[in-house]
């Protein structure tokens, strides 16, 4: 199994304050399990982060890593939520300041 970084992405885009964290959180699980959004089996959510409206999303695999980040276009839809809100997805790196 990869390293949990090499697994993980980064999510930013997610509505603050709208939802309770366990919920928003919650949304942000089944969104990365759909296939449509070329999810797979999510490991873990890290919501709320130190970053407002960042989310991080550690899945088993780390072939849906590289499946999800080549969808166009990560809408967060719910029908708590009232409309889509894109979602930029991106890889998870060390580094990041």
């Amino acid at each position: 199994q990869a390293a949990k970084p090499a697994r993980t992405v980064v999510v930013a885009g997610v509505p603050d304050g709208l939802l309770h964290d366990e919920v928003m959180a919650d949304i942000l699980m089944i969104h990365f399990q759909m296939p449509k959004n070329n999810g797979g089996d999510v490991e873990e959510v890290s919501y709320p982060t130190m970053n407002k409206g960042v989310a991080y999303v550690t899945f088993e695999d780390q072939e849906v890593v590289e499946s999800v980040l080549k969808k166009d276009e990560h809408r967060l839809e719910d029908k708590r939520l009232s409309r889509y809100y894109p979602l930029k997805v991106t890889r998870y790196c060390e580094n990041v300041s």
